[in-house]
């Protein structure tokens, strides 16, 4: 409708009926000017290959959902995939980003089962959301509930999902089990613990050690760990041998070396090591006397291939709503965070290449600040 003299008139031409026909619904108009994105032409530092782009965004097709990316996480991921250090490498030029949410702000004809102010999240890795807008088909995102706070939306697609399935596919725990873990403070971690005290398995989780190390058992206990260790006090500790603990099935390992190694040490019979990260760039020496003794078994987890093979499957959507809900009923936490404007993306950027594990802090690109 357009305004004429103070009166409305309905404009009826061919062609703005054929655009309603293409387009059922539109929130707001695409302006090119602001639809903004970091891209990459080539690996290397992310600070220098990054660059600001701008883009026009042509209305969704049919099958197409417009969506306007709110927030999205930078990851340790992201920045090994810009190094060209990541197995999982997009075509170049590319945009960085796995994870994020973001709204719906147009639809095509043909899409049903979404909705314009829906809130959804990417339905696969490598998606490039440090972005402001762009077109996806309908079934490259999933709808997150409306009532989940949108900072764990946006992390929901990396670190809830590897903690989930960690816990879920190695080891048939039951309740009182105990999962052990090195880098109890990083995101999984936390994640980790959350879940374990949801689900009644009991927790030990082994941090390095730092000056403020009272401060960060109490928060790790805080949400939920039964025990958090030094990697000095792991080698001695007693909490097996006297039955504090029952011994831990499940041994969760992203650190490698030294880290790894004692933790190992005080797995059950025929337990299971997940390792799903090497932070600190040393490799997994395993014990002859593990393998032949114990029956220890060594499994690795990428949760990048764990989604790429289960993209459509029940057994995901299911996840996400469990922990949609959790998120939602606030037994589940979204780690430290600190959002960051869009136009400043060099400081999330240099944080997260500066990353050492300690800091326990995840940067956010504030899409809306762009």
């Amino acid at each position: 409708m357009v305004m004429y003299g103070g009166k409305l008139a309905l404009l009826t031409s061919r062609l703005v009926k054929s655009r309603l026909m293409s387009i059922r619904e539109m929130s707001t108009a695409v302006n090119a000017d602001c639809v903004k994105s970091l891209l990459y032409k080539e690996y290397g530092d992310p600070i220098e290959v990054l660059q600001v782009t701008t883009q026009t965004v042509e209305q969704p097709a049919n099958d197409q959902v417009s969506v306007k990316w709110l927030l999205a996480p930078v990851n340790p991921a992201d920045i090994n995939t810009i190094q060209g250090k990541y197995p999982s490498r997009p075509p170049l030029p590319a945009i960085p980003g796995n994870e994020g949410v973001g709204e719906i702000v147009a639809i095509g004809s043909s899409v049903q089962t979404l909705r314009i102010g829906d809130k959804v999240v990417p339905n696969g890795p490598n998606f490039g959301t440090w972005r402001t807008l762009a077109n996806y088909n309908f079934k490259d995102v999933m709808k997150m509930p409306s009532d989940v706070d949108l900072v764990a939306a946006s992390m929901m697609n990396v670190n809830p999902c590897t903690a989930y399935r960690m816990l879920k596919d190695f080891v048939p725990l039951k309740p009182g089990d105990t999962v052990i873990q090195n880098g109890g403070n990083s995101a999984v971690g936390q994640l980790v613990i959350q879940l374990c005290k949801i689900w009644n398995y009991k927790s030990v989780s082994v941090v390095r050690d730092r000056p403020n190390i009272q401060e960060l058992k109490n928060q790790l206990t805080s949400l939920g760990a039964d025990e958090v260790l030094t990697e000095a006090e792991v080698r001695g500790t007693q909490i097996f041998k006297s039955k504090k603990l029952p011994t831990p099935r499940l041994a969760l390992n992203c650190i490698g070396g030294q880290s790894a190694h004692e933790v190992l040490r005080h797995l059950a019979q025929d337990g299971i090591m997940v390792t799903y990260g090497g932070m600190s760039r040393e490799p997994l020496t395993i014990p002859i006397a593990s393998l032949i003794f114990k029956n220890i078994s060594f499994k690795g987890f990428w949760m990048t291939a764990w989604t790429q093979a289960n993209t459509e499957s029940q057994e995901r959507e299911d996840m996400f709503k469990d922990l949609a809900t959790l998120f939602r009923d606030k037994k589940l936490q979204p780690p430290p965070h600190k959002l960051v404007p869009f136009c400043e993306y060099q400081e999330a950027i240099s944080k997260a290449l500066s990353f050492d594990g300690k800091t326990g802090v995840k940067y956010i690109l504030d899409l809306t600040k762009s």
